[in-house]
Parts: structure tokens; sequence; C-alpha cells
């Protein structure tokens, strides 16, 4: 199946260097280029892409609002890029509904990467970002504490495997830690996102520590940091 890729960013050159390291994959197929966050949010609208890539920042609808609206109008997965390493940025992506956060100077095979990871419903962050995502942007001093009446929906497996998620652990890595299989797993995480309403399993990292389930500084490496390269981006699966 070809995976079709929106690439939004307001400096030609940027956007049509991204492009053309997409467009020459087997399995990609960049389907539009837009200058600005509205013309991204129409081009996704009129195309229905797999994966839109949006720069944060853009004029007239920046990245974050057009992320907003592709989320909320469809079924487009979106990865955020930026020249800014911004701690600030990131929570507001994440929470607009970003799956991925990729820093623009990421390399080739990394970024062709990301689109697939995404394309294919996994969550995706540079080890870097999401490391200060969860020790800056989750204390209660920065964030004021919100509530979720769902978790008390969580069965205790299921509330354990959320823990588990917010110490970055992978699948693999959850069943040894629960002793159960692969699929086992696959099915709390999946109950988790389901019950919480959540996207993917960053957000369930974010939810876990927001709620005070997890405190800050507590958790090993951030989601998808099961064997990830440390210089490279960092993915999750449900």
């Amino acid at each position: 199946m070809t995976i079709r890729v929106v690439v939004a960013d307001d400096q030609e050159l940027v956007r049509s260097g991204f492009a053309m390291i997409l467009d020459v994959q087997p399995d990609i197929e960049v389907v539009a280029e837009a200058g600005d966050g509205a013309e991204a949010v129409e081009a996704v609208l009129r195309l229905a892409p797999d994966v839109a890539l949006l720069d944060i920042r853009m004029p007239r609808t920046d990245g974050i609002e057009a992320c907003r609206a592709i989320s909320e109008r469809s079924d487009c997965r979106t990865v955020m890029l930026t020249t800014f390493d911004s701690d600030e940025y990131v929570y507001e992506a994440l929470h607009a509904g970003a799956s991925g956060f990729l820093l623009k100077d990421v390399r080739r095979d990394d970024l062709v990467h990301a689109v697939r990871v995404v394309a294919r419903g996994d969550s995706l962050l540079a080890p870097s970002v999401a490391r200060r995502l969860v020790e800056q942007y989750t204390r209660p001093s920065v964030r004021p504490r919100r509530t979720h009446p769902a978790l008390d929906a969580l069965t205790g497996r299921e509330r354990e495997t959320l823990l588990l998620l917010a110490r970055g652990l992978s699948n693999a890595e959850i069943a040894a830690e629960l002793v159960v299989s692969d699929h086992t797993v696959k099915t709390h995480v999946g109950n988790v996102l389901a019950k919480l309403g959540l996207r993917d399993r960053i957000q369930a990292v974010i939810c876990a520590y927001e709620t005070g389930l997890v405190a800050a500084g507590t958790a090993a490496p951030p989601a998808g940091g099961g064997g990830a390269r440390a210089d490279s981006p960092a993915s999750g699966r449900n």
C-alpha cells in the first residue's frame, strides 16, 4: 500500500527537500505541498492523505492549529517539524493530536522511517524532545494536575500497563515485566487507549503524568524508548 503524504512548510527549499526525499521511496507518494497551515488543512481534507508533515511556525495558520483541525476533521496522522527544540511546542502539538515530533535536522533515513511508523498507526518522538516533555511539562508546578475519571475504569492489570508505558517500556519489555504474552500486552494497551480516549501511547504517557499517576522524574526513558538509537526517533506500537 502506498503511503500518501502532504508536506507543509513556508520555506520552499525545505518543503521541496522533504518532498523529494519522500517521493523517491517506492511506498510513499507526496500528493501535495503547502506553504502554510491553511493550505495544509485544505489539502488534507481534499486529498485524504495518510500522513501530514507540518512545520510548527507557518503564516496564516500555524502548524499546531493546522494539526488540531486535521485531527478533528480527518483520519490523517500528523508529524510536526521544527528547527526549535522547544518543550512548549511539543506539549501543545501533542495535545493538538500530533502523532510525532521531529527536528528539521533529522536524517534522511529517519524522516522516511517516521512517515512509515506514523502511517501504520504508531507514535514517534525524537528521544531528546520526549525526555524534556516528560521531565518539565508534566510537573504539577508547570502544568496544573488534571483529573481523568476514566482511570477508575481501568482494571488492575491495565493500570499496571499504563504505569509501565509511562516508564517507557516497549510491549516486549512490558510482557517480560508482567510475565504475559506480547499479544496480551497489545490487548491491554489497546484497552487503556480506548478507555481513556487517547490516540496513542505517547498521549498515555502524558495522561499518566498529568493525573499524578506517575510523578515527574521517576520514569525510565520516554515512550517508545525500547531499543531506539539515541540519535534516532523513538517509536511505539500500540
